[in-house]
C-alpha cells in the first residue's frame, strides 16, 4: 500500500490523511458553553455551508483548519494549490452578504436550529465570481450548475478564519467520521474509494467489485463505497432517498470486501477539480485508491447538450495528482451488458461481436413511472423498490 513519511497516529496502518495529521476541531464537552458564549455574532447557514462546516471539523479536508483565506482561496481558484503549496480542488470559503459581520468577530455558525461551530474571523473579502468560476469549472456560463451557484446562491462576501467545532448536523443519514473509517479498514492493504451521486446499479457494482481485480491493487483490497449524500444538481434524486437505495443494497449483497459510508458532501459537478477534491477527502478517509470514472462530476449544457468537460479530463488530471497525494487511480472499465455473457468490457463485446442491451437512464425513469418490470440486469429489485416507493 502507498503510503508517506507522516505517522497517522489515528491508524498507523492505514495511508496517512493528507498533510499527516488527521484535523479535529471538535472542541472538548466542557469547554463549548463557555466558547460559545464568546461569539458576538450568529449566522444561519446554507445546507452547502453545513456541509464544509462537517468536513472541516471532523478532518475530511484536512489539513484544512478552517475557512481558507483570501491567499489560499485565490491561489486555489488558480493553482488548485493552498499557498504552502497543498492540493486542493476547489475552495472552502463561507459567504455572507451582512454588512455588520467584520474581522474579528467570533461568529456562532448555526444551521436548522443547531449551533454547529464558531468562526474567529480573520478575513472578509468580496471574491471576483467570474475568475472563481473560469479557473474552477472551466466556464463563466450559468447554465453550469456550480457557476450558478456561486453566482445566485452564495452572497456577496467571503469570510476566512479558524474554526471551532460544537456539534456536527444531524442528518437523515449517518456519516462517519475519517476516524470512524479508518478504525475498520483492514491493516497494510489498499482501500479503493468509489465515488457515486446516484443509486447504484448492476454496472456499477460490477465496476467496483472489478476494481479489486486491478493490477495496481493489493491481493486483500477492500472497496469502500462512499456516496456523497450532501446538496447535488437540480436534478438529482435526493440524498435521503440515495440513503435508502444504498442501505437496502448494503442489506442484499454482503461481501467482506466492501465497505459503506457516506459523505457530508456538496458536488459542484467540477469535473477535473471535482476528481483531485474527492481524491484528497478520500485519503483522509484511509483510501490508498480512487475509482475515475469517464467525464467524472462533469455535467451537460442544457441549450447545446454539449459536455462541459472531455470525456477523460478529470482522469488525466487525477493521474497528474496522484503521485503526489501518494495515491493510484484506477480507471473505470467502460462495461456493458451482453446477451451472451454478461458484463464485460465494451472493447471486448466488440472484438466478440456481442450482442448489447442497453437502458438509457430516461427509459429507467419512464419505466419506474409506469410500473413496468426493471430488467435485473440494469438494476437490483432492493433498489428499484425504494424508487418506486419514493
Amino acid at each position: 500500500m502507498n503510503t508517506n513519511n507522516s505517522i497517522d497516529s489515528t491508524h498507523s496502518e492505514v495511508i496517512a490523511p493528507y498533510g499527516g495529521e488527521l484535523i479535529n476541531l471538535m472542541i472538548e464537552e466542557s469547554k463549548k458553553e463557555a466558547i460559545k458564549q464568546s461569539a458576538n455574532k450568529k449566522l444561519e447557514c446554507s445546507h452547502r455551508n453545513a456541509c464544509d462546516i462537517e468536513l472541516l471539523i471532523i478532518g475530511g479536508f484536512s489539513p484544512l483548519k478552517g475557512f481558507m483565506l483570501k491567499g489560499d482561496y485565490e491561489s486555489v481558484v488558480k493553482n488548485h494549490r493552498t499557498l504552502d503549496g497543498k492540493l486542493f480542488g476547489l475552495p472552502i470559503v463561507l459567504d455572507t452578504d451582512r454588512e455588520d459581520i467584520v474581522v474579528g468577530d467570533k461568529v456562532l455558525l448555526s444551521y436548522q436550529g443547531q449551533d454547529l461551530a464558531i468562526l474567529s474571523i480573520k478575513e472578509k473579502w468580496e471574491p471576483d465570481k467570474s475568475i472563481e468560476a473560469k479557473y474552477c469549472y472551466g466556464t463563466t456560463s450559468l447554465e453550469h450548475p456550480a457557476v450558478r451557484m456561486i453566482a445566485s446562491e452564495r452572497k456577496k462576501y467571503y469570510l476566512g478564519g479558524s474554526l471551532e467545532g460544537l456539534e456536527l448536523p444531524t442528518r437523515e443519514f449517518p456519516c462517519k467520521t475519517p476516524l470512524e473509517v479508518r478504525s475498520k479498514l483492514p491493516k497494510n492493504e489498499d482501500v479503493v474509494a468509489f465515488q457515486c451521486r446516484n443509486p447504484i446499479h448492476r454496472a456499477h457494482y460490477e465496476l467496483f467489485t472489478r476494481a479489486l481485480k486491478a493490477n495496481n491493487v493489493s491481493n486483500n483490497a477492500v472497496v469502500l463505497v462512499h456516496p456523497t449524500c450532501g446538496p447535488t444538481q437540480e436534478d438529482d434524486i435526493p440524498g435521503s432517498i440515495r440513503f435508502q437505495t444504498y442501505e437496502c443494497l448494503a442489506a442484499e449483497v454482503q461481501n467482506p470486501r466492501i465497505q459503506w459510508a457516506y459523505l457530508p458532501y456538496s458536488m459542484h459537478m467540477a469535473g477535473p477539480r471535482e476528481a483531485l477534491q474527492h481524491m484528497i477527502i478520500r485519503r483522509n478517509y484511509g483510501c490508498s485508491h480512487f475509482i475515475i470514472g469517464r467525464d467524472m462530476a462533469g455535467c451537460k449544457s442544457n441549450l447545446s447538450g454539449k459536455d462541459f468537460y472531455g470525456p477523460y479530463d478529470a482522469q488525466n488530471f487525477a493521474k497528474e495528482c496522484a503521485a503526489e497525494l501518494s495515491m493510484d487511480t484506477v480507471p473505470s472499465l467502460n462495461l456493458v451488458f451482453t446477451e451472451e455473457e454478461g458484463y464485460v468490457t465494451a472493447e471486448y463485446a466488440e472484438k466478440l461481436k456481442l450482442h448489447i442491451k442497453k437502458l438509457s437512464g430516461t427509459q429507467f425513469r419512464k419505466m419506474l413511472r409506469n410500473g413496468e418490470e426493471i430488467p435485473e440486469w440494469f438494476a437490483f429489485k432492493s433498489v428499484v423498490e425504494v424508487l418506486r416507493k419514493t
